[in-house]
């Protein structure tokens, strides 16, 4: 990429910090400028088509063009564009919303909590989680089990869950108690001569080691997304969620699920924990909630944990915690009528049905001389770049040959998250079956172009 000439290009440049960006980078390239969207597909200031293959930041489940929420939001405003939660104030759509989170969460969960973002909400959790073990008379009931490469914000807190090197490197993470366990990725982490079934019984022996060690009665819960995906879109092994299940139930650990991307749909089944079988205690909901039009997120939690938290509340006076915007009434009516559109829809079903052609199309680049590994499950996959495909050798330097697919990539009008070198696409539930086939053809296009393009960057 290189800087686009115009006044916003440079003011960018001078003026804003970009998330997740190598900053002396951006300043010699600047920026991707969007413009506008349409469906799927997005459009920069040059008037460039993109097919938006990651939904933007896995997200926007129904398009970048949905006049019903702009709709939703408008008539919010008119009406009430803000009020707070605090001190037993409310208004209806965040009552609405709750009802129907509850409504459409697994039995157990009864209850939800509103902040802005996934990452404010796994805050929220671990602050519940110790109120609650406080609250219990379990004072050391403080720790989390999380795993490497799993991700779950950027927050002090939620970062510290986080198990990426670059998200705890010269912040000083982890910063609270959190034992981060193997990453449940066959390809990659499986030890040679064992099979997928003997890597899941090693993955839970060390949960059970990691537990006796540590002790159970320090060990708060488990915190993990249903299928991995900042991570670089990793599925988990046959029975892993089953034997962690059983292990965190026999040790009365709280078990998180992580379903910011999961959750709504992405899986071909509303919620993650559904797809593999299991049953958590609390529940991480963001993005699609509101398909990223307004900054939502939600904490949904079982009766044992909300009934802990309200004695507290009541014997020193209140739940000292919330946010300005928890359950801002406009966010929660664009979430109201996001989730209508994803029913109404059956967006839900659209991924359960597409899914076959989808991942076909991601393990049609297995064959590629740089593809490791093809992955994914419902409407979300990756390829896995590398250097050697028969030794799994990675690339000497880590996330250059991904970052060349991504420029050409854009070349081809397909928008993909680059993980290091891992591909990862996660289109807008609203695709069609054609719509996955042009998003395979581009991607098709990168890869068969990316050989020359990492020689001629003296990658191999």
């Amino acid at each position: 990429m290189t800087v686009i000439s115009n006044s916003l290009a440079a003011a960018d440049i001078a003026s804003t910090m970009h998330p997740n960006t190598n900053l002396r980078q951006h300043e010699r390239t600047g920026p991707l400028v969007i413009e506008r969207g349409d469906g799927i597909r997005v459009y920069d200031d040059r008037g460039k088509e993109y097919i938006e293959g990651l939904a933007g930041l896995w997200s926007v489940a129904v398009g970048f063009s949905e006049p019903r929420l702009a709709e939703a939001a408008y008539k919010q405003m008119l009406k009430l564009p803000y009020y707070h939660t605090f001190s037993s104030k409310s208004h209806e759509p965040s009552i609405r919303l709750a009802e129907k989170l509850v409504e459409m969460t697994p039995a157990n969960i009864t209850r939800a909590f509103f902040t802005s973002s996934g990452s404010e909400a796994n805050d929220t959790i671990v602050k519940m989680v110790w109120y609650m073990n406080n609250a219990l008379g379990r004072p050391k009931k403080k720790k989390f089990l999380a795993r490497i490469k799993g991700y779950h914000g950027i927050t002090i807190a939620s970062g510290s869950l986080t198990g990426l090197p670059i998200n705890h490197r010269d912040f000083d993470l982890p910063a609270i108690p959190v034992h981060h366990l193997t990453c449940p990725h066959f390809y990659r982490f499986g030890a040679e001569g064992e099979d997928e079934t003997a890597f899941t019984a090693r993955l839970l022996a060390e949960l059970e080691t990691v537990i006796a060690t540590e002790g159970a009665d320090t060990i708060a819960a488990f915190i993990g997304e249903p299928l991995m995906s900042a991570g670089g879109v990793l599925p988990p092994p046959a029975g892993y969620w089953e034997g962690v299940e059983r292990i965190c139930r026999a040790n009365d650990i709280l078990i998180v699920s992580d379903e910011v991307i999961c959750g709504f749909g992405r899986l071909g089944t509303p919620f993650g924990c559904q797809k593999y079988g299991f049953t958590p205690d609390i529940m991480t909901l963001s993005k699609q909630i509101t398909s990223s039009y307004m900054p939502f997120a939600a904490v949904m939690f079982s009766d044992a944990i909300y009934q802990a938290i309200a004695d507290n509340s009541e014997k020193i006076g209140a739940f000292g915690h919330g946010f300005t915007a928890s359950g801002h009434p406009v966010g929660s009516a664009v979430a109201l009528e996001n989730l209508a559109i994803i029913e109404e829809r059956d967006l839900m079903g659209n991924a359960a049905r597409l899914e076959a052609q989808f991942q076909a199309g991601m393990q049609s680049f297995a064959d590629h001389p740089l593809v490791g590994e093809a992955r994914g499950a419902g409407l979300i996959g990756a390829v896995e770049l590398v250097a050697d495909k028969a030794t799994r050798r990675p690339f000497e330097k880590i996330g250059k040959a991904g970052a060349v697919a991504s420029v050409i990539g854009h070349e081809e009008g397909l928008i993909f998250r680059a993980i290091g070198d891992q591909l990862a696409l996660c289109p807008p539930l609203i695709v069609t079956s054609d719509d996955v086939d042009e998003i395979m053809l581009r991607m098709r296009r990168t890869l068969d172009r990316l050989p020359a393009a990492i020689a001629a960057e003296g990658l191999v």
